[in-house]
């Protein structure tokens, strides 16, 4: 088989684990039936001597080239996604996080939608906690260019990590923009209000760690006023209604300031339906 015009992009900081890592990149290269032609792999500054140990051993041991990227302080994700992407040879892009498990049919069941004309596919996603094999909770995306426009208005249709993308669609609304944790989301709101040909699988195609404290960090105070000022965002390109922003800022705001537990026990519940949840 011809080697696959895409490459992994795979971000890394000094808070991931080498063993987690290990399982992130074997299961998104060596197990998958189609596999990317390269890797791209970016240090987000300094990383303890096991971690940088890892490193070295998929750099040396890996079945496809691999090209590290290190940057000399942490940046955080935008910045680190968009080093990245400059250093990215092939023009499809395929997400991975340090800490997660792809599906070995994962980016042959993507390809062939980016084959069809997509300009980004996501997936759906299983949570686990550390197990990989026990199941927490299923994210269902929506599916079908209008669903998934519909659903941006008010929470986020894609599963991030799960991301395939063209290189040439996030060039033209300007790649990563800097928006707290929510980077994700406004990139995907803004290829969508682009025009761009957006789509997603609801089989789960990734297995997503959900450590401890997760549920506390998706709340508070900043993560509140993060997804207040990505309210603001899409009112100002007309991408939702002011009744709609006005709904968004309540809900939301509620959603961010309830305790952790009963949190969990919402997303639990709804996360099929699309409660808020971001990696």
């Amino acid at each position: 088989m011809t080697a696959p015009e895409f490459s992994l992009l795979l971000p890394v900081y000094a808070g991931d684990t080498p063993a987690f890592l290990r399982l992130a990149y074997e299961s998104s290269v060596d197990d998958q039936v189609v596999r990317p032609a390269e890797a791209v792999i970016v240090q987000d500054g300094p990383v303890p001597a096991p971690l940088e140990a890892e490193l070295a051993r998929i750099e040396r041991d890996s079945p496809i080239p691999v090209r590290i990227v290190r940057l000399p302080e942490n940046r955080g994700l935008t910045v680190a996604l968009n080093a990245g992407l400059d250093a990215c040879a092939y023009p499809v892009v395929a997400r991975m996080d340090a800490d997660d498990v792809s599906d070995p049919q994962r980016f042959r069941k993507q390809l062939a939608v980016m084959n069809e004309g997509a300009d980004l596919v996501g997936t759906g996603m299983v949570e686990f906690e550390s197990d990989p094999a026990i199941v927490a909770a299923v994210r269902v995306p929506p599916t079908g260019a209008d669903r998934i426009r519909e659903h941006a208005r008010t929470h986020n249709p894609f599963n991030h990590p799960t991301m395939m993308y063209r290189v040439s669609a996030l060039d033209a609304v300007g790649r990563y923009q800097p928006l707290g944790k929510m980077e994700d989301y406004w990139l995907g709101v803004r290829l969508i209000a682009s025009g761009a040909r957006v789509e997603n699988i609801a089989e789960p195609l990734v297995r997503y760690r959900v450590g401890a404290g997760a549920f506390a960090r998706r709340g508070g105070w900043q993560e509140a006023k993060t997804e207040w000022m990505l309210q603001r965002e899409m009112l100002r390109i007309g991408f939702i209604t002011r009744t709609q922003y006005v709904r968004n800022v309540v809900v939301k705001g509620v959603y961010r300031l309830m305790p952790a537990s009963l949190k969990r026990v919402l997303f639990r519940r709804f996360v099929g339906s699309g409660l808020p949840g971001d990696k």
